[in-house]
């Protein structure tokens, strides 16, 4: 289904794609230069991970948050890779590693959600 394009799309788009790194909601909502409530910019959110624009990334606290993927690789898909969680600067990004896995017979995997938490390069 084709969607209009918005100023509250666009804009969020391109604070993702700009930072290159994860961002939740509130954090999003904070760097924003025009005024947009909350239930518009996670309707946003929402309808780019249904399109395959942004992925969401859950972490170990249970927050959620959203990226564009422009370091992937194109041939793995966007939910298919690790995430960094820095401990100290608080960032995630994407990390240019296929998540490579076994299961027992039977399975199928549909989506991947891999955090690992540490200090990132810039911190350490």
């Amino acid at each position: 289904m084709k969607r209009r394009n918005t100023p509250a799309k666009d804009a969020i788009l391109s604070l993702l794609t700009d930072t290159g790194k994860a961002m939740s909601q509130d954090a999003i909502e904070k760097k924003m230069d025009m005024n947009m409530d909350r239930a518009t910019i996670y309707r946003v959110l929402n309808r780019f991970c249904e399109d395959g624009i942004l992925h969401r990334i859950v972490a170990e606290d249970g927050k959620q948050y959203f990226a564009v993927c422009v370091k992937c690789d194109e041939k793995i898909l966007a939910d298919h890779h690790f995430h960094f969680r820095c401990t100290l600067c608080k960032t995630i990004e994407c990390l240019q590693v296929p998540v490579q896995f076994s299961l027992p017979k039977g399975y199928q995997v549909e989506r991947v959600n891999c955090v690992l938490t540490g200090v990132c390069k810039d911190c350490a």
